[in-house]
């Protein structure tokens, strides 16, 4: 098992791709702290999975695009786990709205969710980290849309396209306390997220002729990438940003 004994916290872990990562590193012997802004039947659910891998978890509510949620989320898992080692920015919401009519609101809440979250995670994760002498690893969850232009998109797919350089400075910023940073790039993954996408007739079709591999991906395709570049098979791979999309950007 690739993260034996290790502790990781996965934002958004209720459902999609978060929950994707948080079963498969179960399966791979980490104890998972699973955020999401609620707890429900959805987390219930994750935990549920985890545990019955005969790994611990815990579900902790939180906005990450918040200060004070961020730090209740790492203080709660230190306490109740004990130190985490690694961490998942995976939470990211997207609206679709033309470029001329995204409002200030409808802009800050995409970046804030999508980047700010990464960034103060990130940030909490390290002090954390550097103060206690451990080593550690960042895997931060941006999108397709860091290189494929899609309409309706402005203000998300910066957001996206900014977690490579998020990733590569501070992996060069805390490379010497052994925290390694690396980002996935998630093309077409069966979400609810992309519902819409996959129940379309008229949609899908033209979206999956431009994948290589002629499907969508799948939550535990995601997590399993993001297992690799936690364990210490990585031990050599930091400030990398991976596409893990099928095949679309380089068709």
């Amino acid at each position: 098992m690739k993260l034996k004994g290790k502790i990781a916290i996965v934002t958004g872990a209720g459902q999609g791709i978060g929950r994707g990562i948080a079963e498969v590193f179960a399966c791979e012997g980490a104890d998972v702290v699973i955020n999401d802004l609620t707890a429900d039947s959805r987390t219930d659910e994750v935990a549920k999975n985890i545990r019955s891998k005969g790994r611990r978890a815990i579900v902790v509510t939180g906005d990450v695009s918040k200060r004070t949620d961020v730090e209740h989320i790492f203080d709660t898992a230190w306490a109740e786990l004990g130190p985490v080692d690694i961490l998942v920015n995976n939470v990211g919401i997207e609206t679709i709205i033309p470029f001329t009519e995204i409002s200030d609101e409808q802009w800050d809440a995409v970046t804030n969710t999508n980047l700010k979250s990464e960034w103060m995670c990130s940030q909490s994760f390290c002090k954390r980290l550097t103060a206690d002498g451990r080593k550690g690893s960042i895997i931060n969850l941006g999108s397709i849309q860091a290189a494929r232009v899609l309409p309706g998109r402005t203000h998300y797919s910066p957001s996206k396209l900014a977690i490579e350089a998020l990733t590569r400075n501070v992996s060069a910023e805390v490379g010497a306390y052994g925290i390694r940073v690396n980002c996935i790039h998630p093309g077409l993954i069966d979400t609810p997220m992309i519902q819409w996408v996959l129940e379309s007739p008229d949609i899908l079709p033209q979206v999956v002729g431009q994948i290589s591999l002629g499907r969508p991906g799948l939550p535990v395709e995601i997590g399993s990438v993001a297992a690799f570049l936690a364990s210490d098979e990585a031990s050599y791979v930091t400030g990398q940003s991976l596409y893990v999309d099928g095949g679309w950007v380089g068709k």
